[in-house]
This record gives C-alpha cells, structure tokens and sequence, in this order.
C-alpha cells in the first residue's frame, strides 16, 4: 500500500518534470475503408478509403504519453523536410513539446509507416524510411544540439527503432554526457544497440528482446528455467544499472547491480491491444525517477501505464486517472 501511496505521489508531480525524448521519430498513418471487390489489374482487393488519420509514432508516441500526463517534453531526433516532417513537429508543438531540437535532414524522408485497414482487417504497410545514420559532417551539429538542452533538463529517455539516429558513437557520447550532467538517463533499445547504453539507470527489452540479447552474447536465454539467474547475468554483462525486461502476462522484473530483482505482476486487465504499452511503461517509470522516486516504486508506477494502454486499442495515451485506478 505505501508503494502505491508513493506512486500516485510521483504521478501528481509530473508536472514539475522535464524530460528529454531522443529518438526516432516517426508517423503512424492509417488509411480506414471497405472492400467488397477485387482489382481488375491484378490479384489484390480494392480499398473504398472513408476516413484517414495520423498518430505521432516512435519516439514520438513516448513523447506524447509524457505529455498526457502533463510533463515538460523536449524531444530531439530527425525528420524529412517534407510534409510529414512538418505534420509531426506541428502536432508535437501543439501538444506543448519544445521540439527545436530535432534535426530536419535533406538525404532521407520522414520515418513513414501507412496501414490500410479494410473493415477492420489491416491489409497492408507501406513503409517510408532511410535507415542508414546521419553523415559524418551532420554527428556533432546533432549532438551539440541535443547536449544543449541538457541544461534543461532532468532525465533524458532514448528511445531507438533502428531508423538511423542512434550509432554506438551517439549513444554512447550522448549517455556520458548526461550522466555527467547528473541527469536520469532511461532507455528503450533493440537487441543490437542495447549494450551502447551502458551504465543508464534504467533499460526496458521486452522477454523476446532480452532473449535475443542473451543469445547474441553466447549464454544461457532467458528462456531457460531460471529466468532470475539468466537475468542477471544479461544485466551485468550489458553493464546497464537496472534492467527491465517487460513478460507479457506475467508482469516484469527489474534486475538491480545488486544481484536482486524485482518482480511486478501484470494487472489482471483485459487486453485489447499491446501496441505501445513498452513506450507507456518506460515513459512512466522515467517520470518517478525524474520525481525523486525510487526504481521499484518508478516501475510499479510504469507498470500500471502499460495496463492501462493494453485495455484500449490503437496506440494511445494513459491518463492519469487511468494509471491511478491500477494503482
């Protein structure tokens, strides 16, 4: 009870924190219609479109769930000049984030996913990106840029999809300098780049990611009978502070430098949808570390995000009264 007497403490301070979002940025597109024939041209349905929207998606999803909650968002990362590029940032300002540090690059589009969505069957996505990093010449205006708004700051969450703005060079230049500025620093990486954020208070995988890690530095994957051992050994050899390996169903564990881990189980919730419950979960447990909270009380708060996105579909925010209610 007292930790989530803490948790909703740390929720209602949100306001008070500012945070940092690096990462990639990207558009989520849904074209809606119906279908009722087949293409006289080739073998494939004919979409009748009736509505279209756009989300922002990414880094840029976690960057509007701390918004949601009333945080003071800074997001740094890339995106094309092109429309999609404007669309993004002017939806990003509107919500209230300072976006005066995302790099607008010439050689690549903005990160573009577009699904159409028949009835409700998605049919198709069609992908608009450059995956390779920024040029040698662009590296140090990009991160003299984000390095400014250090001073602003009070955690710095990175958030990486492997669409070109992180290199190990980046990241890691990026972490030091945080770290050194005493800023919280919080992540959510893939497999191949997650040692880069070594020494990061807290780094969220998820259980198929964490294996694939595991596996990538020859041991045992944490599918083997003892999660808690293999765990371990995953965050020590990564080199991070915390590691949080979200389970699905059954919850998550933080493994701590100490050698002990917590463990959090999920909210008995029905799931309608698990997109961007990772990006709620982590973007949450950085505002109670910002706050001044704890690792198991920040996590225990994430952990009620991520339920309360799972019970809606789509990617979408959680509110504060819904993470309370999990609380």
């Amino acid at each position: 009870m007292a930790l989530s007497s803490n948790a909703k403490q740390l929720l209602a301070s949100a306001p008070t924190c500012r945070i940092l979002v690096v990462g990639d940025l990207m558009v989520d597109e849904h074209i809606w219609g119906t279908t009722s024939r087949v293409s006289p041209e080739a073998p494939v349905l004919v979409v009748d479109v009736q509505n279209e929207t756009l989300a922002p998606g990414g880094a840029a999803n976690v960057a509007q769930q701390l918004l949601a909650l009333g945080v003071n968002v800074f997001v740094a990362g890339i995106v094309g000049r092109d429309n999609a590029g404007d669309d993004l940032l002017a939806f990003l300002d509107r919500s209230g984030a300072d976006v005066s540090a995302v790099f607008k690059a010439s050689d690549r589009p903005t990160t573009r996913k577009t699904r159409v969505i028949a009835g409700s069957q998605q049919i198709v996505r069609v992908d608009r990106e450059v995956r390779t990093p920024l040029a040698i010449d662009q590296v140090d205006d990009f991160c003299n840029t984000i390095e400014g708004v250090f001073e602003h700051v009070d955690a710095v969450l990175f958030s990486d999809y492997e669409k070109g703005v992180f290199t190990e060079a980046i990241a890691r230049r990026l972490l030091e300098r945080a770290k050194a500025k005493g800023l919280i620093v919080t992540a959510n990486p893939k497999p191949r780049s997650v040692s880069w954020f070594a020494g990061g208070d807290l780094v969220q995988l998820n259980r198929s990611e964490a294996d694939a890690a595991s596996r990538s530095h020859r041991f045992a994957s944490l599918d083997e009978l003892d999660f808690h051992a293999a765990g371990a050994e995953l965050r020590g050899v990564l080199g991070v502070i915390n590691l949080l390996v979200t389970r699905g169903p059954k919850g998550l564990t933080v493994f701590h430098a100490d050698g002990t881990a917590t463990d959090v189980p999920a909210h008995p919730v029905e799931v309608y949808d698990v997109a961007g419950a990772g990006d709620s979960t982590l973007a949450v447990a950085t505002i109670g570390l910002a706050a001044g909270g704890d690792v198991a009380t920040s996590v225990l708060l994430g952990n009620a995000a991520g339920g309360a996105v799972v019970r809606k579909s789509g990617v979408v925010s959680a509110s504060v009264a819904e993470i309370e209610i999990l609380l």
